[in-house]
């Protein structure tokens, strides 16, 4: 297990409840994330779901599954049910600062395929590839809204 946490002032150039408006569409957040194919969502509450899809590792198809819960306007809890990083758990924390969004991971991460010295480097490296193409959707989607 791995503990990690990225507290460094991250910011969505948008308001908070632009942000979550983001976060609740499918078509903006869901096709926002570049590398992933054959994605899928089976709700399993009115706040949670199971989100599904092949995600492009170092050339492969690996299949990916997390069950999210949407806990607005505080954040989000994600657990990975399937793939590499099986088992881990990470909470996304939203915190308004006036017209901008900061965001804060917080994450406690497993793999039986990463090795240990691998972990939190790969781990540092998908957030910043997920933060960075929610941030340009959102910049998007913000000039939509």
């Amino acid at each position: 297990m791995t503990r990690i946490s990225d507290q460094e002032g991250s910011l969505f150039d948008a308001p908070i409840e632009v942000v979550w408006r983001f976060l609740q569409s499918p078509d903006a957040h869901g096709t926002s994330h570049k590398g992933q194919r054959n994605r899928s969502v089976s709700p399993t509450s009115d706040t949670s779901f199971v989100v599904s899809w092949e995600q492009n590792m170092n050339g492969n198809w690996v299949k990916v599954a997390n069950r999210i819960t949407l806990f607005p306007p505080l954040g989000m809890a994600s657990e990975a049910i399937e793939g590499p990083l099986a088992g881990s758990r990470v909470f996304t924390v939203y915190t308004p600062k006036g017209d901008k969004t900061e965001v804060s991971v917080f994450g406690d991460m497993h793999s039986k395929l990463v090795p240990e010295s691998q972990l939190e480097p790969t781990v540092r490296g998908a957030w910043e590839r997920a933060y960075n193409d929610d941030a340009e959707a959102i910049r998007n989607f913000a000039g939509q809204a």
